[in-house]
């Protein structure tokens, strides 16, 4: 009996949904200013990098270094530090302690900067109590360390970043086992060397993730080395740019910038990797803490209390008192429009942001292709990039695409529409939604993960399309987690100033640029209204921030 062969039919090409393209538009979005620096830098007009080699590059990379590696163990000591005492023993005052060491997120770094100046200055409230207390009239009668140095500046952003070890820290040491802490005990173990020995190994992989999160934020920090007069990466970028009208040596700069943030984050993951445990008991109990009674436990309290009294209240009393003593400056226009702005242009990246997040992570789990989910993780790099970096990203390609679009037009219709996306606030609303991006993707990416697949299904059997699924299924489930996104971007946006520095169009100005610039002129007073108005933002973040990690 002959056989005969059947053969499949031929494969048609489907071309990709609408949700799909769109996944892979806003991812493209996403990575552009990442790959416009590294086009500018390996094609420059004129080429430094030699002179950079051989003069600057070799100083900003020293004094990055030491920022990073001193910042870094600060936060280290100090996060895991509160972590552990918080976590482990009960003392007087430790529930509201827990939650008041998050409150230094709320301050962004240049600001702890500006008030510990004003703090410690020759005409400060310190040194002046000196000179009245010992009789002494100038600087030549006693020694006082130099404020405006790099170790100051390592102090102020370890005080302000601290809060990133210590939140990741704290839950790693919560979800540890009491059987652990028990068996160590038994086997004669004291405080010290349970920590050493079984909580410190344990909860390493979370202070690796904390440590890298603040050593990424202390390379994109602007505001505050250039107050105290540290020669980084981030502030070469601005000087050879903005000074040296170089674009090229910029992005070089900044792709510098770029390794070494690669280079944290590929460490912290390979640590994560290669330091894994699991609970191996079925029945998990959690550690039971110790109290602490008598002067132990009023002396954890205290020691506990210095990072919150120097990243918190030191800052927040300095800039209080300035803003009472210059309460006419808060009816000053000025002011108002620095409001105006910043509500604007941080409520408008904030719905784009989380909108482009949204509809990036529908579309990837809609599409069945390849491309659209390797391009997922890799959006959320523009989190790691400084707000500088993508600066020399978004402004120079978008410089050339607007002069270009402007003569189109004028050939055209013989007007001239001027410079419509860099000379408005276009550019600054794109940085900040690259920024921030992974903000908003990963909380889009957290909640619908939650929602089940059977729930879209049977909407999609009722005859719903797929639009009217996110909208009637997706939004309803998911719709805490996008307003938890929506404020975390806008108060990242308000607090962002390398970014803003370099891209808000000209006689534009947001509250970080405002207290920036009065600051740099050695105002406090003027700088101190628009300061207080950033920290009330951001305590609105660090109180969802709190009530998320109950």
């Amino acid at each position: 009996m002959a056989v005969t062969e059947t053969r499949a039919p031929p494969r048609r090409l489907s071309w990709p949904s609408l949700w799909s393209f769109g996944a892979v538009l806003i991812a493209a979005v996403v990575l552009a200013p990442i790959l416009s620096v590294v086009w500018i830098a390996a094609f420059p007009s004129d080429n430094i990098w030699p002179h950079l080699v051989s003069t600057t590059l070799p100083r900003y990379l020293a004094n990055t270094g030491i920022l990073m590696g001193c910042v870094g163990l600060l936060a280290a000591v100090v996060g895991t530090g509160c972590a552990w005492m918080v976590s482990r023993y009960d003392f007087p005052g430790r529930r509201w302690l827990e939650w008041l060491l998050l409150l230094p997120l709320a301050i962004p770094a240049y600001l702890g900067a500006y008030a510990l100046v004003d703090f410690l200055e020759y005409a400060g409230p310190v040194q002046t109590g000196l000179r009245a207390t010992f009789g002494w009239t100038s600087a030549r009668d006693y020694w006082f360390p130099e404020i405006r140095s790099m170790g100051a500046a390592v102090l102020v952003l370890g005080a302000a970043l601290y809060p990133y070890v210590y939140l990741l820290t704290r839950a790693a040491f919560r979800e540890q086992s009491g059987s652990a802490e028990e068996v160590a005990r038994s086997l004669g173990a004291g405080a010290l060397g349970r920590f050493w020995r079984v909580g410190l190994p344990l909860a390493r992989p979370a202070i690796a993730a904390g440590v890298a999160i603040v050593m990424m934020e202390s390379v994109n920090d602007f505001g505050t080395v250039d107050y105290f007069a540290v020669q980084t990466l981030t502030t070469g970028i601005f000087s050879v740019w903005l000074q040296a009208g170089n674009a090229g040596g910029a992005a070089q700069l900044a792709c510098v910038v770029l390794v070494l943030v690669i280079l944290l984050v590929t460490l912290e993951k390979g640590s994560r990797r290669r330091m894994r445990f699991f609970n191996l008991s079925a029945r998990h109990r959690p550690v039971i803490r110790q109290p602490l009674p008598g002067i132990a436990g009023w002396a954890t309290l205290a020691i506990c209390g210095l990072p919150f009294l120097a990243g918190f209240v030191l800052p927040v009393g300095v800039i209080l008192s300035h803003a009472l003593d210059n309460a006419v400056l808060w009816r000053d226009p000025a002011l108002l429009r620095a409001t105006l702005n910043t509500l604007r242009v941080a409520g408008i990246a904030a719905l784009v942001t989380v909108a482009a997040g949204v509809f990036l992570v529908y579309g990837v789990r809609l599409s069945g292709r390849a491309l659209p989910r390797l391009l997922l993780p890799v959006t959320t790099i523009g989190y790691a990039a400084p707000g500088a970096v993508l600066g020399i990203g978004i402004l120079l390609p978008l410089a050339g695409l607007d002069h270009g679009l402007a003569d189109l037009v004028e050939n055209v219709t013989g007007y001239d529409i001027g410079l419509v996306l860099t000379g408005s606030a276009f550019a600054l609303v794109l940085a900040y939604c690259v920024r921030f991006f992974a903000i908003a993707q990963g909380a889009a990416d957290a909640a619908m993960g939650r929602v089940s697949p059977n729930l879209a299904l049977a909407a999609r059997s009722l005859g719903r399309n797929q639009g009217q699924t996110l909208v009637a299924v997706y939004y309803p489930m998911i719709r805490a987690s996008i307003a938890s996104a929506l404020l975390l971007v806008f108060v990242d946006c308000v607090k962002e100033l390398p970014a803003t520095l370099l891209l808000r169009p000209f006689n534009f100005e947001t509250l970080a640029t405002r207290v920036h610039g009065q600051a740099s002129l050695e105002n406090i007073g003027a700088a101190s209204p628009p300061a207080l108005l950033v920290i009330l933002v951001g305590l609105c973040a660090v109180g969802l921030l709190a009530r998320a990690n109950r």
